[in-house]
């Protein structure tokens, strides 16, 4: 999971407004790539756009012609209804499919799901109830959930237990739309100190309990690399609960092959196992520029390459 600001540094924008920019304007026309990805890799706004441009219908013309199936986009919720419509007809179009937006408000420093005041919850339902809305008008059926930070006064059982309840109502809202809402467990490390949602196996726990098939593991790679590590092990004993994966490589949070995660062997590992769903490309380019663009594709070329 990235913070707004994160997002708008990789993405390159001043604000939010940023990607409206240009939305009139004829998209660029790219030559289709001869190459077809095994796993679903999923790009988001900003990563190709010294490539494509700011326009939103141009970056995915660009995305798609380089071989990549899916989109992410974290702050889709935010966006101008009209906006998502755009997009969404457009990855119709594209015969792109939506990966993950984030489904609610996240306080990354006050407990909020762990919390017994009973207006963090009805805030997140109705929250919930619009990003169904959201879904709708981009075909996405994954949404990110992070369940917020911990309760330092409060056992932390008695936190999970007031997490499942939540999301139990939650998963109420999404299961007749046949939408799932995805838990993010979040390295406390690096990045994200003092977060409820940390490893696998709790994640796990909270899905068993919330039984559910609208409520799943968002297995971010990156994060899970700096938590627990032993990576491939944890998929599969997690495995009917995970639903989604994120890529980052560690340390850095940039394309595989930057780091110490052996991603040819970790793909490999979930395409063997039927995996059809999404992979989103949650991270940063190493290089600037349009060769730091480029670095990222042939990364996923060659990651996707196994034998």
């Amino acid at each position: 999971m990235w913070n707004r600001r994160q997002f708008l540094r990789s993405a390159g924008l001043a604000s939010a407004g940023v990607a409206l920019a240009g939305r009139h304007a004829l998209p660029p026309v790219f030559a289709q790539a001869a190459r077809t990805f095994r796993l679903n890799y999923a790009p988001h706004f900003g990563m190709f756009r010294q490539h494509a441009g700011t326009d939103v219908v141009a970056q995915l013309e660009f995305m798609a012609a380089e071989g990549f199936t899916a989109l992410e986009d974290n702050g889709m919720r935010g966006r101008p209804i009209e906006e998502q419509e755009r997009i969404g007809s457009t990855m119709a179009r594209l015969n792109m499919r939506m990966g993950v937006f984030v489904a609610h408000t996240i306080n990354w420093t006050e407990p909020t799901l762990t919390s017994s005041a009973p207006e963090h919850r009805e805030t997140f339902l109705r929250e919930i109830r619009e990003s169904i809305d959201v879904a709708t008008r981009v075909g996405a059926t994954w949404m990110t959930v992070v369940p917020g930070h911990v309760e330092k006064r409060t056992h932390i059982d008695y936190q999970t237990a007031r997490v499942i309840e939540t999301l139990r109502e939650a998963a109420a809202l999404l299961e007749p739309q046949g939408l799932v809402m995805v838990l993010e467990p979040l390295n406390t490390l690096r990045n994200h100190p003092g977060m409820f949602l940390t490893s696998t196996p709790q994640a796990h726990l909270v899905c068993r309990a919330v039984n559910s098939p609208s409520c799943k593991i968002l297995f971010d790679i990156y994060h899970q690399q700096i938590t627990e590590g032993n990576l491939i092990p944890n998929i599969d004993t997690a495995w009917d609960e995970i639903a989604y994966f994120q890529v980052g490589d560690n340390p850095g949070r940039n394309e595989p092959g930057t780091g110490e995660i052996n991603y040819r062997n970790v793909f490999k590992h979930i395409h063997g196992k039927g995996f059809t769903g999404i992979v989103g490309m949650e991270h940063g380019n190493s290089v600037r520029g349009r060769d730091g663009e480029r670095a990222v594709i042939d990364a996923y070329v060659e990651a996707d390459s196994w034998t």
